[in-house]
Order: structure tokens, then sequence, then C-alpha cells
């Protein structure tokens, strides 16, 4: 198989139509439909089932377009790393979650940029468990998670301990006394889905089974405008919203009955690799 065999095949899962795949492709249609045979010949088995208009992805060609899309992703970070070899001494990959980047991430690649100009850096932000496939894909060398990996020839460490805090707008706190676990489905709540961890097993546990929040988003940053324009309450890091409850932008709300867990960091990374160039600033050491 191809490149281009894997980029029609992609697309054309994504358009779901021959005509309309070779027309934004600018090709032929007979060419769409040679790539996709000479694929399905390759794998032994169907991708796509037809219909009068429209195709669809077999079970077969939903379980390849996963891998499809892994290789031209590694594809393209290989031709990315000689690319960097020619302009930059030192190269970083690095994934994190969003809550992880602004805290921890952030600053250690501010603090690069700003010290030195032969290091590229290059930042994923995504899931915990997408992050942690890339890096075992080799497209990361190292990844700031809210769940751990046990795997051999991978080290995890815990990199930072932090706590959840339930915050609002300052002013807007009506539960100046606490709040009880009984009281918080009843306050608009923004969720943040802090995925597999612990943290967000805890925090879905607060609340009635398909409970309808206000506000339903998987990246904790992007609750804060909504918070600091008093639109409702969120359980988010403390080290996250730090400064903005010491500048009085917002409060934090006691709790009654029940108490928050911490929510823990890991940073991960092949063993062998040498994490302490990126966090310790060791940009002018040969690698």
């Amino acid at each position: 198989m191809n490149t281009e065999e894997l980029k029609t095949f992609i697309f054309l899962s994504k358009v779901k139509n021959f005509t309309l795949a070779a027309e934004q492709l600018f090709i032929a249609q007979s060419t769409v439909t040679n790539r996709i045979s000479e694929l399905e010949k390759e794998v032994g088995k169907r991708l796509f089932t037809r219909g009068s208009k429209t195709v669809k992805l077999t079970e077969a060609g939903e379980i390849f377009l996963r891998y499809a899309e892994r290789i031209l992703e590694l594809q393209n970070t290989s031709i990315e790393e000689m690319n960097a070899l020619s302009s930059h001494s030192r190269k970083f990959s690095i994934g994190a979650i969003n809550a992880c980047y602004e805290v921890y991430v952030k600053p250690l690649v501010d603090e690069c940029l700003k010290n030195n100009a032969v290091t590229s850096i290059k930042v994923m932000l995504g899931h915990s468990l997408d992050l942690i496939q890339n890096l075992q894909d080799n497209m990361l060398d190292m990844v700031f998670s809210a769940i751990p990996l046990k795997r051999i020839g991978f080290n995890c460490d815990v990199f930072d301990t932090d706590r959840v805090a339930l915050v609002c707008k300052k002013g807007t706190n009506e539960y100046q006394d606490g709040i009880s676990k009984a009281q918080l489905s009843k306050i608009p709540y923004l969720m943040c889905d802090f995925t597999l961890s612990e943290t967000g097993l805890f925090i879905r546990s607060l609340f009635p089974k398909n409970h309808i929040f206000r506000l339903d988003v998987d990246n904790s940053s992007k609750l804060l405008p909504y918070l600091e324009n008093g639109l409702g309450y969120s359980f988010l890091p403390y080290k996250l919203v730090k400064d903005k409850i010491e500048d009085g932008t917002l409060e934090e709300v006691a709790l009654k009955d029940f108490t928050a867990p911490n929510v823990t960091t890991y940073l991960i990374y092949r063993q062998g690799y040498d994490v302490s160039r990126f966090l310790e600033n060791k940009f002018d050491e040969e690698v």
C-alpha cells in the first residue's frame, strides 16, 4: 500500500461518496475507485459497503482506519524530525492533557524558547489514552498524563499532586457556609471531563446518573471564561485557578459533608530517555 491510497481511503471514509472524494481531491473518480480497490486487495478485506450514492466503512474498515491514520502520523513525524536536524540541534516532542499544559508544560516551553534558539518543540494536547498511544508509537518523547502507564520499557513517575477546588466567580457563591453533596445537583455546574482518572470518576459520582450539566467540555482551561463571567461552578485543579483566586476573580466554595480527591499528574517516557534535558533546561548538552 502507498501513501496516496491511505490518504484516499481516509478521505473517502469522511465524505462517504466517491464522486465528492474525487472532486475534493482533484482526481478522477476512477482513480479513487482504483486506489480503494488496490487497498482492499492488499489487506484482503472489504473496507467499504457500497450504496447507491454513499459508502460506509465495514467493521474491518473501521479497524483499518485507526491504523491508516497512525501510519500517516508516523510518516509525518519522521519527516518533521529529519527536517528539524538541519536547523535545530535539540528537539522535544511533548504530549500533555490541557490542565497539565497550562500549569506545568507552558512555563517550561516559555523558558526554553526564551533562552535558546537551537531547540525545536512540538506539543500535542489531548486525552491521556491518546497521548500514551502516541508515546508508544514513538511519536512523542514524553507525556504529562492524568492516568499512569504500567508497561515494560517505560518509566511512569508521579510528577505532581494537586487538589481539586470547587470554584465560581467572586461574589456569586450562594453557599458561603459550604455546599453539601446533595446540593451539588441543584447548582449550574460546568463539567470538565477528566476522562478515566480517579478524579473524573469521583466528580461524575457526585451527580445523579445521566445528569444534564449546564456545560460539558473536555478542556478544563476552556471553562475559565465561563466561570469568570459568573455562569456556574466547577471543580478544577487548584494550581490552574490559584492566581485567579488570589486576584479576586474567582473564589473557592467550601465542601461540607465530603472531600474532593487529589489529582495526580504522571510523567511517562521511554526507559533511557533523559527527561532532565527538558525539565531542567539542559539545552546545551549533547544528545
